[in-house]
């Protein structure tokens, strides 16, 4: 399929006289790994809620892997991977029977969806756990469970919200390897992250505050760009307020 994955142009979300997202316009290559940064309350959450068709915006305009956001929001919704922020699957429910249920919703064969469960649990390692109840299982092995499940039907593109949220430093970086092979494979990834040292694994990112998009690049132009000695740095002193002190109160 030609053109970009994500492909926006003055998305903006308003609720009541708060606006979350303030014309937000930018576009995300197919197979590349998108890092989407900012603060609490920049209005990450909600720009992404927007992409997945799960909430429409007040004004803009945009595509998601071809699909009109304003008009198609359910072919949307069928046709990427969704990764929310808290651990959003059945826990009473196993490993095996969430990504079943799930690959169900997705129309997926007996056969096939039998195939892609063995699959996705050696690739996600989480054959140990299969039959272990999801609210059961430690962080990690949530967090593996809850990438199968957006990624059961094979999309294109995987919308992640922090995934590796209150996860170790070694998961993170088993993570991170496992959306290494995912872009390798054509997956286009967008994902938001507090964590710099993750940013620093995007081919390009994007920092919003307030609402606003108010920068734009690859990890290292950004850093030399402002003469900062890290992605962290460059980070911090790009959103604080002016005026406020360099040293912590």
């Amino acid at each position: 399929m030609n053109g970009n994955a994500v492909e926006i142009s003055g998305l903006t979300r308003k609720f009541g006289d708060f606006t979350a997202v303030d014309h937000l316009t930018l576009s995300v290559a197919r197979g590349e790994i998108f890092g989407f940064l900012g603060a609490n309350g920049a209005g990450k959450t909600t720009a992404i809620r927007m992409l997945c068709g799960l909430l429409l915006p007040t004004s803009g305009q945009g595509s998601v892997d071809g699909h009109d956001i304003l008009k198609e929001s359910e072919k949307i919704k069928k046709t990427i991977g969704y990764m929310s922020q808290k651990f959003a699957l059945y826990r009473d429910l196993t490993a095996r029977e969430n990504l079943d249920f799930y690959g169900h919703l997705y129309n997926l064969g007996n056969s096939t969806l039998k195939a892609r469960i063995n699959e996705l649990a050696e690739q996600l390692s989480l054959t140990p756990f299969i039959d272990r109840l999801a609210g059961a299982l430690p962080m990690g092995w949530r967090q593996r469970l809850a990438l199968g499940v957006s990624i059961i039907h094979r999309p294109s593109i995987v919308f992640l919200d922090e995934p590796t949220a209150g996860v170790d430093p070694v998961f993170r970086r088993t993570f991170w390897g496992l959306l290494y092979e995912m872009a390798e494979q054509g997956t286009t990834i967008f994902v938001t992250t507090h964590y710099m040292d993750e940013a620093e694994y995007c081919g390009r990112i994007s920092i919003m505050h307030n609402g606003q998009l108010i920068e734009l690049g690859t990890p290292h132009d950004l850093v030399a760009k402002y003469g900062a000695k890290n992605l962290e740095d460059m980070f911090i002193d790009l959103i604080r307020p002016a005026g406020a002190s360099n040293e912590e109160n």
